[in-house]
């Protein structure tokens, strides 16, 4: 009688923990509202992807008297793989905080390359400037997220002003950006070098011109006009994500404009963006001072 009273037991206690994390997810829900899968491309662009040219809004439903700053998020995936679906807690966590969250989807290889993806994510960058006043957000105060990939390009929107230029934008509009164990900083050395196992699968995504290599390479960008940069990486990252980070916070340091840089101890790279499930997060604290 024991045994079966355990056994009827059981799948409630299985149970259990699935549904306090949907409880958690609701609660965390109830102060955003997310306006999923909204085209930033036209549908008429012979470019458009029915799936890969989309963004979800996560705006906060309190009103404000002032606007929301506004987080555009790029996530990772080596450039092959990723969907902004799988980050909604991103943008709710942003969203309870007082922050306009944006997550958005790009184009991926094999079917574009590298420079197609940074220009999908300019042009989602474009669109958030001209409908952030619909959602409550200040196109005023904008600013890039990512991690690994995404963090690459995000500095890569950052610190080339050409992707917005030959979109229409006289001036960057991004005031600052957030880099989670950012890829992709520095792709012409690492890409030259080719010192990692499997490291030629990285040239699908980048293509085999070293000119290219270099031109989508945020490290190779960086002027003394460059915007504030948050940048932090694993303790137990890839060591080329290490290294490339480095350098690039020394670039930063060089032209008088240093990052704050933090290196949290013990973490590997899958960790470094599921840590942003809860909001207490050390990241999510330096980019509220960052934003606000």
């Amino acid at each position: 009688m024991l045994f079966s009273r355990r056994w009827l037991l059981a799948p409630a206690l299985l149970v259990l923990p699935l549904l306090l994390v949907v409880a958690n997810e609701y609660a965390t829900a109830r102060p955003s509202r997310r306006t999923q899968d909204v085209a930033y491309v036209p549908a008429t662009d012979p470019t458009f992807d029915a799936e890969r040219h989309l963004l979800d809004v996560y705006a906060p439903r309190k009103k404000s008297t002032a606007p929301y700053p506004i987080v555009v998020f790029i996530h990772g995936g080596s450039w092959n793989s990723g969907n902004k679906n799988f980050y909604s807690f991103v943008g709710r966590r942003l969203a309870k905080q007082g922050v306009v969250a944006v997550v958005i989807n790009y184009r991926l290889s094999p079917k574009v390359e590298v420079p197609a993806m940074a220009d999908d994510c300019a042009r989602a960058v474009v669109w958030v400037t001209e409908h952030a006043q619909e959602y409550g957000g200040d196109p005023q105060r904008l600013f890039m997220m990512g991690h690994s990939a995404g963090g690459g390009l995000a500095a890569l929107l950052a610190t080339d002003n050409r992707l917005f230029a030959r979109r229409g934008l006289a001036q960057n509009p991004i005031k600052g950006a957030i880099l989670d164990d950012p890829a992709g900083l520095d792709m012409f050395d690492y890409l030259t070098k080719l010192e990692y196992p499997n490291d030629a699968q990285y040239l699908i995504p980048y293509g085999k011109q070293p000119e290219v290599w270099k031109d989508v390479s945020a490290l190779y960008h960086v002027t003394a006009a460059a915007p504030p940069f948050l940048i932090f990486i694993g303790g137990e990252t890839y060591p080329s994500i290490r290294n490339s980070s480095r350098k690039f916070e020394q670039r930063l340091t060089s032209l008088g404009h240093p990052p704050k840089f933090t290196v949290l101890p013990g973490k590997k790279h899958a960790p470094m963006v599921l840590q942003l499930y809860w909001k207490d997060n050390v990241i999510y604290q330096e980019l509220l001072k960052m934003v606000k």
